[in-house]
């Protein structure tokens, strides 16, 4: 009698089990990461986001920075780390910033800047005659400018930032009065950013410095008349606690 023919199994059962274990590997991983600290959830969301721009690749295209290559702070492995998620949440915080006031950070005089420094952001907001900030010759905001400013106190207000915030005119500003010129106009507009983010609930506490520069402190790349030097600069350092 002829051998009963030996029973073959396919071999359906390993793919099976090799996506049961992707699987569960996968399973494994989203509850580390879902352990770690907010910085490390918003470094790992960016990345795979964006999976082939680092948060430092200044290539990116998202926005200018201060931060020099390979600059993340000493102190190994672990330091690395919270210096890149630092750096990925700020150039979020950046893009939702963007994104609230409609600007395309690309275009060609945009009426806001901001750039990630080694503590934090730098925000610039320009007075330009295509959008002014403030009324002119005045502290007073215009509606654009209190719309700025009411964006940057609500992301302010969230992040446990220390700020400062500095008022700039160029050297073609022309006084009305002598009793009033550009060390008064720029001291009166950054004090008056000052009290509008507290209007909208920024707790005073967080400001470290208000200061009116007159028409002293250009900006690097300009010439000191240039329209560009009629702005104010916000800075947010990020807390040592944090």
């Amino acid at each position: 009698m002829a051998k009963k023919a030996e029973a073959h199994h396919g071999g359906a059962w390993k793919v099976a089990y090799a996506d049961f274990v992707t699987a569960m590997m996968a399973l494994f991983m989203v509850l580390w990461i879902s352990a770690q600290d907010q910085e490390i959830l918003l470094a790992t969301s960016q990345y795979f986001k964006s999976p082939f721009n680092s948060p430092l690749d200044s290539s990116s295209g998202v926005m200018n920075s201060d931060i020099e290559p390979g600059g993340v702070k000493g102190g190994g492995e672990e330091a690395d780390l919270t210096s890149l998620a630092e750096t990925a949440f700020l150039h979020s915080l950046a893009r939702d910033f963007y994104r609230m006031l409609d600007i395309d950070e690309s275009e060609t005089d945009s009426p806001v800047e901001v750039k990630v420094t080694s503590d934090g952001l730098r925000v610039i907001v320009y007075d330009r005659a295509t959008r002014p900030m403030f009324e002119s010759g005045s502290s007073g905001f215009t509606e654009w400018g209190r719309f700025v400013i009411q964006n940057l106190a609500w992301i302010a207000d969230r992040q446990d930032f220390k700020i400062r915030i500095d008022g700039h005119v160029s050297s073609d500003f022309r006084a009305t009065s002598s009793d009033y010129g550009p060390w008064e106009l720029t001291a009166d507009r950054a004090n008056a950013a000052r009290r509008e983010m507290q209007h909208y609930a920024v707790n005073p506490d967080r400001f470290e410095r208000v200061t009116g520069f007159a028409d002293t402190a250009p900006l690097s790349d300009t010439e000191s008349g240039a329209p560009e030097n009629q702005r104010i600069e916000l800075s947010f350092a990020i807390l040592a606690s944090q």
